[in-house]
């Protein structure tokens, strides 16, 4: 069995047992946190790294000559340079399906909390308008039903699908628009041609050349003022500045993301400054924490030991 050292076993987060892993590898060295600075010593007699959001560079493995396979403990490939992991000869294997439940349980409820107009009332809550109001309840803000709206899906994959099924419950009629770039020769309707009829779009596609700013201004000034728009995908598909602008200006009628194009935002965000300012708009930001249910930490685990197994079998 080859030995393994994870590098970033932190960002897989509390009361995780590797356990699954352990079994397929003759050692495992656990590292919570490491620098582009230790992983080469970290690294240099490792035939399996597994890592989530390390970067794994041309360089890197240039000096690596014992690493067999790169193990990445999450979907995304953005931290590894593939072409050079090709060029040596090591195998990259990641996880996927490991948090539909858990990602499309979330993408749900930041829909309703959009409909609901969740943010505005907490807020008129917490400042008292409850309490002071002539009538038994709150209003000002006309909620939406979900039941025979148009809820438009971009990327029809697993997640995608189960998000589609959940809509489905509360009776929204739900469309998959055609896979941004490859418009030509797909027999679903474009997002173009969907957006004006748009009553929420929710994105769970990858970020690419075709997917960058997606949801522009020139788009943005196509949609209905009470389009309310949902990102659990990445970061970069929502122009979050045109975005925030629509929502300013009731172009558009909620906006909620758990992703922003860099991560962590240490340097800010203006959808970050809008929330700190109090604004009164129908905005939600949560910190890329859609996957984080235990049970979807849990399987990336066993996919991960599968991963290494299936390689790892004599053939």
């Amino acid at each position: 069995m080859p030995n393994a050292v994870m590098l970033d076993a932190q960002s897989m987060g509390p009361d995780i047992d590797f356990t699954p892993i352990r079994a397929c590898v003759s050692s495992l060295a656990v590292h919570d946190n490491t620098t582009p600075e230790q992983a080469f010593e970290r690294l240099k007699d490792a035939e399996v790294a597994l890592v989530n959001k390390v970067v794994l560079n041309r360089e890197l493995l240039d000096a690596l000559p014992k690493l067999r396979l790169i193990c990445v403990m999450a979907t995304g490939l953005n931290n590894i340079d593939l072409d050079a992991a090709r060029a040596k000869g090591i195998t990259v294997k990641n996880v996927t399906a490991y948090g539909t439940a858990s990602v499309s349980q979330h993408t749900v409820m930041l829909i309703l909390t959009l409909a609901a107009r969740l943010p505005r009332y907490q807020q008129e809550v917490a400042a008292g308008a409850w309490q002071k109001s002539a009538f038994f309840c709150l209003q000002q803000y006309p909620t939406l039903q979900l039941a025979g709206k148009t809820l438009v899906m971009v990327g029809q994959g697993e997640l995608g699908s189960e998000v589609a099924r959940l809509a489905e419950a509360f009776g929204m009629n739900v469309v998959f628009a055609a896979r941004p770039g490859a418009e030509q020769s797909d027999d679903r309707p474009s997002l173009d041609d969907l957006l004006p009829s748009a009553d929420v779009i929710s994105l769970h596609c990858p970020l690419n050349d075709a997917t960058r700013h997606l949801i522009d201004e020139k788009r943005l000034a196509r949609a209905k003022s009470s389009l309310l728009m949902v990102n659990c995908a990445r970061g970069g598909i929502i122009d979050e500045h045109a975005a925030l602008t629509a929502l300013r200006e009731g172009r558009i009628g909620g906006l909620a993301v758990d992703v922003l194009p860099e991560e962590p935002p240490r340097e800010g965000h203006a959808l970050l400054d809008a929330l700190a300012a109090n604004e009164a708009l129908n905005l939600v930001v949560t910190p890329h924490n859609a996957w984080i249910t235990p049970e979807a930490r849990q399987n990336i685990v066993r996919l991960t030991a599968e991963n290494i197994a299936s390689f790892a079998a004599p053939t």
